[in-house]
């Protein structure tokens, strides 16, 4: 996998391409579709003018967590397939820690891509399939987590949500898209911050980690990308 180093101070990655984004297009409002509203926290940006939409699947923790979110002005829970998504409606995509936990991936962000206007920006956190924590979430049986949930994450945290982990969901997964789709993938970086990640569950991870001699890092579990839609119009139609 190639490496793209960041320009952007780490912890403002997001915020900074947003402002620049918002410059270049000489301060007209832009157009946010959050994919995955359950997870991140709303995005704070003074003085720029966006509109905020939300869309994730419908189930019970989720619609908990986007009806108190007073961000966002519309959203829709349902089948990611067939939701409502108007074609070049937004300037960027926020795609919060969703495709690790959907099935058809690549369908979903397709579709999330027809609807992101030539030279917008997808905005993207995801857990990584390749990880130690990755290897964990996807073998670990689903009344298992179920049982141990509460103990390891913060008050308040929705779930467990289910973990499916399509290739898609990788390093070199996400790479590959990008590259079959005319993407750019101009800022790429990794992080520790997984919800289990407190003692116990780092020590699960440290040995997943041991236990698959390397394969599996126990380094990161985290991958944010920011990803740019081409702008001109010889680009293949997404």
């Amino acid at each position: 996998m190639s490496e793209v180093r960041s320009i952007a101070p780490r912890g403002d990655l997001f915020g900074q391409r947003i402002r620049e984004q918002w410059a270049g297009q000489l301060g007209r409002r832009l157009d946010v579709l959050v994919a995955g509203c359950a997870h991140d926290e709303p995005l704070v940006l003074e003085r720029i003018d966006t509109r905020v939409s939300g869309v994730d699947e419908d189930l019970p923790a989720i619609r908990r967590v986007v009806e108190e979110r007073a961000d966002l002005v519309t959203w829709a829970l349902g089948d990611l397939r067939s939701a409502p998504l108007p074609p070049r409606s937004f300037d960027v995509i926020q795609l919060s820690f969703l495709l690790e936990r959907i099935e058809h991936a690549e369908l979903v962000f397709d579709r999330l891509l027809q609807a992101l206007r030539p030279g917008g920006l997808v905005l993207l956190r995801m857990r990584d399939r390749d990880s130690a924590y990755g290897i964990l979430d996807r073998i670990v049986p689903s009344w298992a987590r179920r049982l141990v949930w509460r103990r390891l994450v913060a008050a308040e945290t929705p779930g467990p949500l289910p973990t499916v982990y399509e290739p898609l969901t990788s390093g070199d997964g996400m790479h590959a898209f990008c590259l079959t789709r005319g993407l750019m993938i101009t800022d790429e970086e990794t992080a520790t911050s997984g919800p289990a990640m407190g003692r116990v569950g780092a020590a699960a991870v440290g040995l997943a980690a041991k236990l698959s001699r390397g394969r599996y890092p126990a380094t990161h579990d985290e991958i944010t990308m920011v990803i740019r839609k081409p702008q001109y119009h010889f680009a293949r139609l997404i």
